[in-house]
């Protein structure tokens, strides 16, 4: 496996939004590899979830740590979101040293394929619900900053 490197802020990359992956791609050495090296890139760098565009790839992918196990998304839909919220403090690892408050919802359903193609769907609470729309968002070209408030940046020296 190898580490990727992290596509930081301002590159226009953040900001495009994420094309599907076909079930057939999934078959070729190239995207498991891809998926290996996003989680320990992931693990590595300390974060919690790592979308596919954060180390330059432009396919609906995403990893989520759920209780130190990474989790695999292909093309995932989040869909029957809660009606309660919560207030999280979020960070980014392509935006390094900013942080700020995001209000997600508490719980979200989620249909996805695994790394082997096959689908999944489970309905997630607490921080992994917010790790899942927090890199949703990545797909979309939308970053935490966009959403945030009470942001904390690092001095400019």
């Amino acid at each position: 496996m190898a580490l990727r490197e992290i596509v930081t802020r301002p590159s226009a990359f953040l900001r495009k939004k994420s094309a599907p992956v076909k079930r057939r791609y999934l078959k070729v050495h190239e995207s498991q590899e891809l998926i290996d090296d996003m989680i320990d890139t992931m693990v590595q760098k300390d974060g919690i979830g790592l979308a596919a565009p954060q180390i330059g790839k432009n396919l609906n992918i995403i990893i989520a740590l759920d209780d130190k196990n990474p989790m695999v998304f292909i093309n995932p839909k989040l869909y029957r979101f809660s009606w309660g919220k919560v207030e999280v403090e979020e960070g980014c690892l392509s935006i390094p040293g900013v942080w700020g408050k995001v209000k997600r919802h508490n719980a979200v359903s989620v249909v996805a394929w695994n790394r082997k193609g096959k689908r999944i769907r489970m309905r997630v609470k607490g921080m992994l619900s917010v790790i899942l729309q927090h890199e949703v968002d990545h797909l979309n070209g939308i970053l935490f900053t966009d959403k945030a408030k009470d942001i904390i940046e690092p001095p400019k020296i």
